[in-house]
């Protein structure tokens, strides 16, 4: 009788052929095979199921005419689809499911479902929709988690249509380890959508959907007796797009590494191209991954997001607090570079990484830059990591004081220890004459103005010859600085100014503090490229325990007076008034 499991011992028997009466597989010496599934006629033996290490799986379910063995190397997506009233997100996720095979989860079938079968959860929601209440977060959380435990949504993997619709209901499935692969948004113009909803007319008789100009009745009898949905007048439809922006604002924080936004306002076949190129290419990806032995990328992040780091203020920072940071702007640059920007700068203020407050936080910086240098070195990038040297002549001759003997620091780190030092990784200056041929990407070191004495030209000359190749500067300070008689400089200030905007954040995270202090911490602002600027307000739990609370987000960076509304509650559209209470909080520029 065959064993109802194999232990990775003896995982190489399954290809065996005296495993089985009968092959299943081409009598070949190569163990690869591309038969997605293989039946087997009747079989005497009782299975429970077969486990094919190597990280494919290897399936037997019953049948009464015999068994199926079930093989494949596919990893099922996991994906969610969000969209406004009218987005068409209703025919993509039929799309979807067409092409992939997905389950197809929509939480108001699911309400329907359960309310129609009696189960306990439906006994629930049936309990407060009957008193006109909405069915609360967890009890459609418990729904939801219950579907998707469900062995056909294992399987073939699963489409969430609609939900999450707020950070609470975002957090629960995070905190259940029910973690998308991709978090699809249908982006369409609010004068689009609502044209689609007015527009709209139901066939009472067939339940079928027209639309008077995109879609018409087929004859004048039809037309006659259409009647327009209670929803679809332009007040409510006003009214659903701006409860809807709010929960999309509220949850994309969770999901904003992986959002992907597509323009939803062109044909469906041409918005589903664009899907499923994207998912295709998430799966392939999960696949390469699975096939390389390494965890979905995706769900390793979320599996070790805390959210903003604690104690912040308590330096030196733990090892994970730094390591939080370092990742977290890695994967953003990264990002960035795959979509083609090659002019970044990364801003990152706090205490651990901050050389104004200990010039001896130097080397903190130098640890982020090692980071970012042999994660691109890993991928067969070669990179320069470039530290401005002394500026100025005679007895002006200097540098800034929070670079001095950075080069030193960097020669003497450990790079580990494949020699990426000196073959893929080279230290060098700023300046045009630094770029070689050979050069793939380009990490400036803190690049900075000093009394009399101005970095611009110098970084101009190095950009300039380094192309379309990327140049990531680390906490740049690039704002003129007074000559050293005391007199800023004029000439030419405006060119410098337009030159040192030229680079876009592709990371910023800064703590927000009251005027003038360092204590307490009363918030943070973050942005990871792509996504939006979030604002967060640091609170402290009952236990004692802080956390980071989002308040709001941004789609450039906040001024002064938006982050000061956004504490203290006001809308944005709110006429402006004195600062107040809050005064200026210290270091948002």
């Amino acid at each position: 009788m065959l064993p109802t499991s194999l232990s990775p011992v003896h995982s190489s028997s399954l290809y065996s052929p005296s495993l089985f009466p009968f092959s299943p597989f081409p009598s070949s010496s190569s163990s690869s095979f591309s038969s997605s599934s293989v039946s087997l006629q009747p079989f005497s033996h009782r299975l429970c199921s077969l486990r094919l290490y190597n990280n494919a799986h290897l399936r037997i379910t019953y049948k009464s005419n015999g068994l199926k063995l079930n093989c494949s190397l596919k990893e099922p997506l996991k994906v969610m689809i969000s969209g406004a009233p009218a987005s068409g997100k209703g025919t993509q996720c039929e799309l979807i499911v067409r092409k992939f095979g997905l389950v197809h989860i929509s939480t108001g079938d699911l309400l329907r479902a359960e309310v129609s079968s009696g189960t306990e959860i439906g006994n629930k929601a049936k309990e407060f929709m009957n008193a006109g209440r909405l069915v609360p977060d967890e009890v459609v959380t418990a729904m939801v988690t219950a579907r998707l435990s469900r062995e056909d949504a294992k399987e073939n993997g699963w489409l969430l249509d609609g939900y999450p619709r707020s950070f609470n209901q975002a957090q629960s499935l995070q905190s259940l380890k029910i973690i998308p692969d991709v978090y699809i948004v249908l982006d369409v113009p609010d004068e689009i959508l609502i044209d689609r909803c007015i527009g709209r007319r139901l066939d009472p008789v067939t339940g079928k959907i027209y639309h008077l100009k995109s879609f018409p009745p087929e004859t004048e009898e039809i037309k006659a007796r259409l009647i327009t949905r209670p929803d679809d007048t332009e007040e409510k439809v006003k009214s659903r797009l701006e409860i809807y922006k709010q929960n999309a604002d509220a949850i994309s924080t969770t999901y904003s590494h992986i959002m992907k936004k597509i323009d939803g306002n062109h044909p469906k076949e041409v918005v589903f191209e664009v899907i499923d190129s994207i998912l295709s290419q998430v799966q392939k990806d999960k696949e390469t991954k699975m096939k390389l032995g390494k965890s979905n990328p995706s769900t390793s992040v979320q599996d070790n997001w805390r959210g903003i780091p604690t104690k912040l203020n308590n330096i030196p920072h733990s090892r994970d607090i730094r390591k939080y940071f370092y990742e977290d702007v890695l994967q953003a640059t990264q990002r960035a570079i795959n979509d083609g920007r090659t002019r970044l700068k990364v801003e990152i203020n706090i205490p651990e990484l901050n050389p104004e407050m200990d010039v001896y936080r130097i080397g903190t910086l130098m640890e982020l830059v090692r980071s970012l240098a042999l994660s691109f070195a890993d991928d067969g990038k070669h990179v320069k990591v470039c530290v401005q040297g002394s500026m100025g002549e005679g007895a002006l001759a200097g540098m800034p004081l929070q670079l001095a003997g950075t080069r030193k620091i960097l020669e003497f780190m450990d790079w580990g220890e494949y020699e990426a030092m000196g073959t893929f990784i080279n230290i060098g200056s700023i300046g045009g004459k630094e770029v070689d041929e050979q050069d793939d990407l380009f990490i400036l070191v803190a690049p900075q103005n000093a009394v009399g004495n101005c970095i611009i030209d110098d970084l101009r000359a190095m950009t300039d010859a380094a192309g379309d190749r990327p140049v990531i500067l680390i906490n740049p300070r690039l704002k003129d600085l007074p000559a050293s008689s005391g007199i800023m400089q004029t000439m030419g200030r405006d060119k410098r100014l337009e030159y040192a905007s030229s680079f876009e954040n592709c990371y910023f995270f800064r703590l927000l503090y009251y005027a003038g202090t360092q204590y307490p911490i009363m918030g943070a602002l973050r942005m990871s490229y792509p996504y939006r600027y979030e604002l967060y307000k640091r609170v402290d739990d009952p236990s004692g325990k802080e956390k980071y609370v989002i308040l709001s987000t941004f789609p450039e960076k906040p001024s002064t007076d938006e982050v000061n509304d956004a504490f203290e509650g006001k809308p944005r559209n709110e006429s402006k008034k004195a600062l107040g209470f809050w005064g200026f909080l210290s270091g948002i520029f």
